[in-house]
């Protein structure tokens, strides 16, 4: 064990010689662990079903002089995410941090594309489709299960590796479905799909955590709150009441707890959930 002393607090943080491969890296949140990640000194694989978009963040950060790679993954395809890893192994020899983000997300801000699977219809429970229930089922929780399955053999393989698995508040309590609501418009809900599947991700999470004991495999979660990306007015003022600090995270805020959960900073976490919320969960 090395002796507390001789490491520098920042240090901890630096992950020079990893390998951090984040799926849906190329999402709003997704790309702020990437950019995140390469300065702290990884290689970086950017995994996205949108491979344009992929590509796009690669080569910016290419050109900024970071070792970065995109590949086109679709995380409810086994193969696809089998080929995701393959292509990690080959850029870059090794794979020590999975970041699993990608996730069908129903937005209430002016960039989310309102389609069948993202925002179907209103979102009210009794009219829900089956068909968005089990995509977003797919997608957010079995993607997730089969990205640490093949993910975690090559962590095996090289003797320890880290896990860090997105949840939500809406995985720890209901959604306030009051804030969605907005003066003359039909009601619309976050649906129930999102609180499900992110609270089967601390599940999932746990689980891995115990299952890897004694293997140098650390898994964990970050819960964030409501990140701002254009929503209208009325909408943050009705998110940010709720929110102790009054107001939503800006999209770098979860840049320290992801880097924090992925570095040796959290050596002596595994099974936990890093919550960045603002407070919501506090009242």
């Amino acid at each position: 064990m090395t002796d507390p002393s001789e490491r520098s607090p920042l240090d901890l943080f630096r992950l020079t010689g990893r390998t951090a491969l984040v799926t849906g890296g190329a999402g709003l949140l997704g790309a702020q662990f990437c950019r995140t990640m390469a300065q702290a000194g990884a290689q970086v694989v950017i995994a996205d079903v949108n491979l344009l978009a992929g590509e796009a963040l690669a080569g910016s950060l290419s050109f900024e002089g970071f070792p970065v790679i995109a590949v086109q993954a679709d995380v409810t395809d086994p193969g696809s995410v089998q080929n995701m890893v393959a292509v990690a192994l080959e850029a870059f020899g090794r794979l020590d941090i999975l970041v699993n983000s990608a996730a069908l997300d129903p937005k209430f801000d002016p960039r989310q594309d309102d389609n069948e699977f993202s925002h179907p219809g209103s979102g009210a429970f009794e009219s829900f489709p089956l068909v968005a229930w089990e995509q977003a089922l797919s997608v957010n929780l079995t993607g997730a299960f089969l990205c640490c399955q093949a993910g975690v053999r090559p962590m095996l393989e090289q003797g320890g590796g880290v896990i860090v698995n997105l949840s939500s508040i809406y995985g720890l309590a209901g959604p306030d479905q009051r804030i969605y609501q907005q003066p003359g418009q039909a009601p619309r809900y976050k649906p129930v799909y999102y609180s499900v599947t992110k609270a089967g991700i601390l599940g999932l999470t746990r689980y891995l955590a115990t299952y890897y004991a004694g293997q140098n495999i650390r898994v964990n979660a970050l819960t964030p709150g409501g990140v701002y990306n254009g929503h209208a007015e009325a909408f943050v003022q009705a998110y940010s009441a709720r929110a102790v600090l009054g107001r939503m995270a800006d999209v770098d805020e979860m840049n320290g707890a992801l880097l924090f959960l992925a570095s040796d900073a959290s050596a002596y976490m595994t099974g936990a959930n890093l919550i960045v919320d603002g407070g919501w969960l506090a009242w």
